[in-house]
């Protein structure tokens, strides 16, 4: 398991299995999906207590949100809103806080409970669009969209995602393609890649 420091968190690129399976959203609850063994539990971090994001706006695609934090579970799942309400988007509180350096990751499901999700257009970004991020500590942050990528869940590509960089970015991160009735799952995630420019 790849592990990366941020500010003495640790973030497991592991996860990425998690979300693809689990933070996508859809009409029916999905079965138990066979994991990989975690080499080790998740980290036990301190309360965050800095500044966290709060909102995000993508004026594009009309979609808004408030953030919720999410972590991962004890089953070494990562959390993720409920389905049941698919408008909510979340900040995975073990990547860097918006802002800040390295790749900060806000999720949203596509679609749930029988309606579109927060990030449904999100495959409609292109290069120069705009992604804004509320903090709690009153900043309002700016991203510009650097590229899209839409990929097989089993080829996610965890270095572009996770990686540690030397400048604040954003990724977002949803599914897309085709929805595979057996394992009641998208095939594909849809990934956004934005750098911050305010």
């Amino acid at each position: 398991m790849k592990l990366l420091t941020q500010g003495g968190r640790l973030v497991a690129a592991a996860l990425v299995l998690s979300l693809a399976l689990t933070g996508c959203g859809t009409d029916e609850p999905a079965p138990p999906a066979a994991q990989p063994a975690a080499e080790s539990a998740p980290p036990v971090v301190k309360p965050f207590n800095g500044a966290r994001p709060t909102n995000v706006k993508i004026p594009k695609i009309g979609a808004e949100s408030s953030l919720v934090t999410v972590a991962i579970g004890k089953d070494g799942k990562m959390s993720v809103p409920s389905a049941k309400n698919p408008m909510q988007a979340a900040w995975y509180r073990f990547s860097p806080v918006p802002g800040d350096v390295g790749p900060a990751i806000l999720l949203g499901h596509v679609d749930g409970n029988k309606q579109p999700g927060i990030f449904y257009k999100l495959n409609e970004l292109n290069p120069g669009d705009e992604v804004v991020v509320d903090r709690s500590d009153g900043k309002s942050l700016k991203f510009v969209v650097e590229k899209k990528d839409q990929v097989p869940k089993d080829q996610f590509p965890e270095e572009a995602v996770y990686g540690n960089t030397d400048k604040p970015q954003l990724r977002l991160i949803t599914c897309g393609g085709v929805f595979d009735q057996e394992e009641h799952s998208y095939k594909d995630n849809v990934i956004v890649y934005a750098n911050l420019v305010a």
